[in-house]
C-alpha cells in the first residue's frame, strides 16, 4: 500500500486520535476532539497492513486482502510473525521494563486483571474502554505475568471477556465512587493473598475513572447509537465526534442519529477525504454479541 494509511487509534493523556502513516512521510496524528468532522471514503479493497515493530515496518509480502469487518488488519501469516515476538504470546520474556499489574472496571461485577508497560502511563486502560480501574503492582515482566495468573486462579478474576461486554456497560454505569469501592475491595484481597511474587512491589489502590476523557456525559446527552458501521469498498462515512471510548468513536449524523465507528476496523482500507455533510453509505449493523476480545496489545 502507498500514501497516507489510517493505522488505527492512539490514545494519550490529552485524549484520542486517529494515526496516520506515509512510507516517506512518516507519521501524523488527528486529534478525535468532540465536534470534530469525520469523513472519508474506502478504497476497493482491505489490505494486510503487515509487521510494526516500533518504527520498522515490514510489508505483507502478498498483500492479503483480509475482512473487511476483522479487528486486526493482518493476514494469518503476518499475524503469526507479529506474535513471534510478542509480551501477549509470552515471546518476549526478555523484555527490561517494568510492568505494572492493574485491576480494571467495565461493569458491575465485571473486573479484569492485565499488565501494561509502565512507560505506557495508563494508555493501555483507555484503549481497552476501561471505565475505571487501579494499579496493584510493579515489577519485571515475568512477576507481573505471575501476578496476573495467581490473581486469576486465587480470586478469579479474568485477563479477557468478550468486548461486546464492555459496550453495553458504558452507557449508564453506576457512578465512580461504586466503580471506586469494587475496586477497592478486590484490590484488598489481592495484596491479601501470600502467593504474588516477593519481586513486585505493591501500590496502593488509586482508582482512576475516564468519564470525562471519554466523554461520557456526551454520550448519555446523545441518541443512542443506531448501530455499528459496517465498512465495505466504496462506503462513505461522514459525522462529527460526539465521544470516544476504547477503540469506539460515536459520531453525529444527518438527522441527529448517532453510529458507532469501530476503529480496529480502519487500518488496511485506502481511504479518501469526503464532504463533511455528504450521506453516510456504510451499512449500520447491530453491535456483534459475541466479539472475543483479540490479543492485548502492550
Amino acid at each position: 500500500m502507498t500514501g497516507w494509511c489510517c493505522d488505527g487509534l492512539r490514545w494519550s493523556a490529552g485524549g484520542a486520535g486517529l494515526v496516520w502513516r506515509h512510507p516517506g512521510h512518516g507519521e501524523r496524528v488527528s486529534p478525535l476532539s468532540p465536534g470534530r468532522p469525520v469523513a472519508f471514503r474506502t478504497g476497493a479493497r482491505r489490505g494486510c497492513t503487515g509487521v510494526r515493530r516500533g518504527a520498522r515496518h515490514t510489508p505483507c509480502p502478498t498483500d492479503a486482502e483480509v475482512p473487511a469487518a476483522a479487528v486486526a488488519a493482518r493476514c494469518p501469516e503476518c499475524a503469526r510473525l507479529d506474535r513471534s515476538y510478542s509480551v501477549a504470546a509470552d515471546t518476549r520474556a526478555d523484555d527490561p521494563r517494568p510492568y505494572d499489574v492493574y485491576l480494571a472496571w467495565f461493569a458491575p461485577g465485571l473486573i479484569k486483571v492485565g499488565i501494561t508497560a509502565t512507560e505506557r502511563e495508563g494508555a493501555r486502560l483507555r484503549e481497552q474502554g476501561a471505565l475505571s480501574f487501579t494499579l496493584l503492582g510493579r515489577g519485571p515482566l515475568m512477576a507481573a505475568r505471575r501476578a496476573e495468573a495467581v490473581l486469576g486462579t486465587a480470586l478469579g478474576v479474568p485477563d479477557r471477556f468478550p468486548y461486546a461486554a464492555r459496550r453495553a456497560a458504558r452507557h449508564a454505569p453506576p457512578g465512580p465512587s461504586e466503580r471506586a469501592a469494587e475496586l477497592l475491595a478486590l484490590h484488598a484481597r489481592a495484596c491479601a493473598l501470600r502467593t504474588l511474587p516477593e519481586s513486585l512491589t505493591p501500590l496502593p489502590a488509586e482508582p482512576v475513572h475516564h468519564d470525562a476523557v471519554f466523554g461520557l456525559d456526551r454520550l448519555r446527552e446523545a441518541a443512542p447509537a443506531a448501530g455499528v458501521l459496517r465498512l465495505a469498498p466504496g462506503r462513505t462515512v461522514a459525522g462529527t465526534v460526539v465521544a470516544v471510548a476504547g477503540p469506539d468513536v460515536y459520531l453525529a449524523g444527518a438527522g441527529g442519529r448517532t453510529v458507532l465507528l469501530d476503529v480496529r476496523q480502519l487500518p488496511g482500507w485506502p481511504l479518501s477525504a469526503a464532504d463533511p455533510t455528504a450521506a453516510t453509505t456504510a451499512e449500520v449493523v447491530p453491535p456483534p454479541t459475541a466479539e472475543p476480545e483479540t490479543a492485548a496489545l502492550f
